[in-house]
């Protein structure tokens, strides 16, 4: 099979694969309180979701991250997990996951027993009040156990956290340093302008490059050679002995090595994060013609922009692209 390459010539080696757009959080700066999920006949069958991995498998993608929603609140998620860990060696290099960490407690082995490796866990906060007012949720002891369980089986864990100014702003620095301290790898991300959320994402628009300003009046950063696959942008910081990552989709462009794309949970393939353009990789599964998911991939590397469309809201606009995260698949 021809390997994925965008007409930029960038060759797509990653997929990020949702299973779910449900989630058990409702993260203020992510979706509204009474957010609306699909009906369940919309969702691929665990069936449809192996085929399509190993459609993108055969076309060149190594890196597989099984993404939601949270995808640890679908039933038959781990049945799936396994059937990946499978092919592991089989043209996948490595297959992880994406989660709030409420279950992970739960499924840590369950994961590490199929293969996975490494997981990202987002974690804004670890202060109890703050979480429950991002969040909407008690569960800030849940997502402690998680994380400490998942490195206690042997899991590489990575945490995940959006700055937002005026919230957790102040305690960014402490969090690094905790996370450090516990062996964990963490990047901060800038907010999205995804979805209609209740509230003001320009409020709590926090750039890095001003976050980055202040860390370096506390500690010596080092670029770092480390890469993921993902957007991030490595240091190193001498003075914790930990790595930070920085995902600056609004301060500073990272697509010019882009070697990502998503599937929804509804089988749209989403050729950028930040982009409008979708290809129904699920019509052309389900119609039974031979050569179809192939035909629809390469079409979808034609559609492939070069750079994504955010934009940092300002106060009262429209966000820059209507479809929330969770639908994407994060």
């Amino acid at each position: 099979m021809t390997p994925l390459v965008d007409t930029f010539k960038r060759p797509i080696t990653y997929l990020r694969l949702s299973v779910t757009d449900r989630c058990d959080l409702r993260c203020a700066y992510c979706m509204p309180e009474r957010m609306t999920f699909l009906p369940k006949a919309e969702v691929l069958t665990l069936e449809e979701l192996r085929m399509l991995a190993q459609a993108f498998i055969g076309r060149g993608v190594r890196k597989i991250r099984l993404t939601g929603g949270e995808p640890l609140v679908r039933r038959d998620m781990i049945d799936l997990v396994h059937a990946l860990g499978r092919e592991i060696g089989n043209g996948l290099d490595e297959l992880t996951l994406t989660t709030n960490g409420m279950r992970l407690a739960e499924f840590a082995p369950a994961l590490r027993d199929a293969g996975v490796r490494r997981v990202n866990v987002s974690l804004d906060t670890r202060d109890a009040q703050l979480f429950a007012k991002l969040t909407r949720r008690d569960g800030l002891s849940q997502v402690l156990a998680g994380i400490a369980a998942a490195k206690a089986i042997g899991l590489e864990v990575k945490l995940n956290t959006v700055a937002l100014k005026g919230l957790n702003e102040a305690e960014l620095p402490t969090l690094i340093q905790w996370a450090h301290g516990e062996g964990h790898a963490i990047t901060l991300i800038e907010v999205m302008p995804l979805g209609e959320i209740e509230g003001d994402r320009f409020d709590h628009y926090l750039p890095l490059s001003a976050v980055r300003e202040r860390l370096e009046r506390l500690w010596t950063l080092s670029p770092s050679g480390h890469r993921s696959g993902g957007p991030a942008r490595y240091f190193d910081i001498r003075e914790t002995g930990g790595r930070l990552g920085l995902i600056t989709p609004l301060t500073s462009n990272f697509c010019d090595g882009c070697n990502r794309v998503r599937v929804s949970a509804t089988g749209q393939l989403f050729m950028c994060l930040g982009g409008e353009g979708q290809v129904d990789l699920r019509a052309a599964l389900r119609s039974g013609e031979a050569g179809a998911l192939d035909s629809a991939l390469d079409r979808a590397m034609v559609l492939k922009p070069e750079r994504h469309a955010f934009r940092i809201d300002r106060r009262g606009e429209a966000p820059a692209l209507a479809r929330h995260m969770s639908v994407t698949g994060g």
